[in-house]
């Protein structure tokens, strides 16, 4: 059988099969029925003359013609959109939409929560989505349409700039400090107890950085959740190192040896190339930049532009 042209209809739900991973997954985000998915991926490997799907224990699999056909469904897909921000006379209207941001927890939580209302104040008609993770957001597979990260997560088709830096401190409760002392300098924090993450749980090198400060410290309390870090040393339960927008102060916690111990991270966003110059995402893009650069004006090591 000869290749056909393709319907668009089985394109977009290949595409968020692809996305979702499974046939059932992609039918509740489509809020159709999975016979209906099925029919569309029929039909498309129909057109194409070949499989677009591998049907494996663990879910779908993109075969190498699904592969091949993927960046050009989101090509067409990116530039409906861009469409979409432009009426007749080929004027933009203002920035509208959803954008969804892809995050860890305690960036979400602690920083980026309490900045989306400034946002929503000058883009009323853009609505944000703040996902947290503790594992990479594939933004090429649009689960998010950024992503914020402590390390530059490369992928195929992204443009991927630093948008900050922020500092981390050791932060400890007045409780702990009574008990164990303040230390007068980087060596005696080899006498004092520590909250960390979970060692063989981090899926990420970049938040190992209380290895930075002392070697082997002596843990006492560990947690996947940056958070539970935070309310634990706040219980006093051991001296933890925490970014410092969290601000940390706000749950009775100190920080310690400020000028001698220096740890700190840039802030790197992934997003989609053909996306990225879309009038909302210019606009959460410039809120960003902006918000760093006011927050952390100083920000050791580099400059954005």
């Amino acid at each position: 059988m000869q290749p056909s042209m393709p319907n668009w209809n089985d394109l977009r739900i290949f595409l968020e099969v692809y996305r979702c991973g499974s046939l059932s997954a992609a039918a509740r985000q489509l809020r159709i029925d999975v016979s209906t998915v099925s029919r569309h991926i029929a039909s498309l490997e129909k057109s194409l003359a070949a499989p677009v799907f591998q049907r494996l224990p663990a879910g779908l699999k993109a075969t190498t013609k699904g592969r091949e056909i993927l960046s050009f469904i989101e090509s067409m897909e990116s530039h409906s959109l861009a469409m979409m921000q432009t009426d007749k006379a080929g004027v933009s209207h203002l920035p509208a939409g959803e954008i969804r941001i892809g995050t860890m927890e305690g960036i979400a939580s602690f920083y980026l929560a309490g900045k989306i209302g400034k946002f929503n104040e000058k883009y009323p008609n853009i609505m944000v989505e703040l996902l947290t993770s503790s594992h990479q957001v594939h933004v090429n597979r649009r689960e998010a349409d950024l992503f914020l990260s402590f390390y530059p997560y490369d992928g195929k088709g992204l443009d991927i700039l630093p948008v900050g830096k922020f500092r981390l401190c050791l932060y400890a409760h007045n409780d702990y400090l009574q008990k164990y002392g303040v230390p007068a300098n980087i060596s005696e924090l080899r006498n004092h107890k520590f909250i960390s993450y979970i060692s063989d749980l981090i899926q990420l090198d970049t938040v190992r950085w209380l290895d930075e400060a002392i070697i082997n410290p002596d843990i006492i309390f560990s947690s996947s959740s940056l958070v539970a870090q935070m309310f634990a040393a706040a219980s006093g339960t051991g001296i933890a190192m925490l970014p410092e927008f969290m601000q940390a102060e706000r749950f009775g916690l100190k920080p310690l040896l400020r000028e001698s111990v220096e740890v700190s991270r840039v802030v790197w966003l992934s997003v989609h190339s053909e996306l990225r110059y879309l009038p909302k995402m210019k606009a959460i893009i410039a809120f960003l930049l902006e918000m760093f650069g006011n927050d952390y004006p100083n920000a050791p090591g580099i400059r954005l532009n």
